[in-house]
């Protein structure tokens, strides 16, 4: 899968961030997607832009879509397409009483408009990363609405959208199916503070709330019910794994050649555990010259989970078209295609084209043998990885509970 950038939330400052506007993949989404298609990526995420489809309360303009809706069906390419992805018209307040209603009423307008000449279920992501948009909107103020210390009322009031999004899709689209998109991490105590165990566990099962939460095992009070899960999609990034620290910005990230890195089969693995569900890595990617090294750890790691019978879905390349920076507006060289020139054309970058046509052959059951070698390096270190994590785990597990029999002591 590919994934198009969508975002659209206000900066602290007030301006407002439009990546489809500023990659101009509104204006050249036929070429974008068949770009895509021609790649061998026949399914794509792509975003509804809520603030400039509903300028006035209530009053719903879909013109900003119509090429990515033309585009993406004249190239063949089925599009999972998120409704909310950070950006909220002004007039929407995210803690109103009436904005499960509000997102609702937007729901069942998207899906609406796209239903008309649609063959086949109805693909939507109703918010993407709730667990993020609370942490980010609700403690930390880096996102609207920029609140501190409302980390749970925000997620609840984002799963309590969803759930009433996904009842109003249903009454005009009763096939739709949904997936929710979630940050997957994976947080250790640092070896030089266990006695942080219990707040690093703590961080580690935050990234289930949410899910927890539409599927009615936790805070039943809000709705959820198992009929609300369908799909998990895991958000899986090179900064996911990390070390616990009270301060977030002094977290120290665990890169996949640390022995304490868990691979992602084993994390993928627990997932579709806890939920029984169908998964997809719904974004992962990395930037300049890790691009492609990256995208070949995650895909051969997808595989191999799909192999041990987890049922992986699919992996989504997430972004394909480099970006401004949310923060710096900085030329993100993230994507497997750069901006556009006038005409629409854009630049590919070979090496990440190189491994996603590798990923594509394996995928297909076959063997290449070119291997570059930066991706058989990160071969061998995947082969090593769970032997060595297991032995790491297990020690730091007896030094932890020797602290802990230690303090029970006079």
């Amino acid at each position: 899968m590919g994934g198009f950038e969508c975002s659209t939330h206000r900066r602290p400052s007030g301006r407002r961030v439009d990546v489809i506007d500023a990659t101009r993949h509104d204006h050249f989404a036929a070429a974008d997607y068949t770009r895509l298609s021609a790649a061998g990526l026949l399914t794509a995420r792509d975003g509804l832009r809520w603030p400039l489809i509903e300028r006035l309360p209530g009053t719903y303009d879909f013109s900003s879509a119509a090429l990515q809706v033309s585009g993406s069906r004249a190239a063949g390419v089925e599009v999972i397409w998120d409704l909310l992805h950070y950006g909220l018209p002004d007039h929407v307040d995210v803690f109103a009483a009436d904005f499960p209603h509000r997102f609702a009423a937007f729901a069942q307008a998207c899906a609406s408009y796209l239903m008309v000449g649609h063959t086949g279920p109805l693909w939507l992501c109703p918010i993407n990363e709730i667990s993020f948009f609370a942490w980010g909107g609700g403690e930390v103020a880096y996102l609207p609405p920029f609140a501190r210390g409302q980390g749970d009322p925000l997620k609840r009031a984002l799963v309590r959208a969803v759930i009433a999004g996904i009842d109003a899709v249903r009454t005009v689209a009763p096939d739709a199916r949904f997936i929710h998109a979630e940050p997957l991490i994976e947080v250790s105590v640092h070896p030089e503070r266990l006695h942080e165990v219990h707040d690093a566990h703590m961080v580690q099962g935050s990234q289930f709330e949410a899910l927890d939460m539409l599927a009615g095992r936790v805070s039943p009070e809000l709705g959820g019910h198992p009929r609300y899960l369908d799909v998990i999609g895991v958000n899986y990034y090179p900064y996911n794994q990390w070390h616990h620290h009270p301060d977030h910005q002094q977290r120290t990230v665990l890169p996949p050649t640390s022995l304490l890195y868990r691979p992602l089969r084993d994390l993928l693995a627990e997932v579709a555990t806890r939920y029984g569900r169908p998964l997809l890595i719904a974004e992962t990617g990395s930037e300049d010259e890790t691009r492609a090294a990256w995208f070949a750890m995650v895909t051969r790691e997808a595989l191999a989970a799909r192999t041990a019978g987890v049922p992986v879905q699919g992996v989504c390349l997430y972004p394909v078209v480099n970006h401004p920076g949310w923060d710096d507006d900085r030329h993100c060289h993230n994507g497997l295609w750069d901006y556009p020139d006038a005409a629409g054309n854009r630049e590919v970058h070979e090496p990440l084209a190189h491994a996603l046509s590798d990923a594509l052959v394996r995928e297909a059951g076959t063997r290449e043998e070119r291997v570059p070698a930066d991706l058989a390096a990160l071969d061998r270190w995947t082969g090593s990885l769970s032997r060595a994590a297991e032995m790491v785990a297990a020690e730091v597990s007896r030094m932890v509970r020797r602290v802990r029999s230690q303090r029970q002591l006079p």
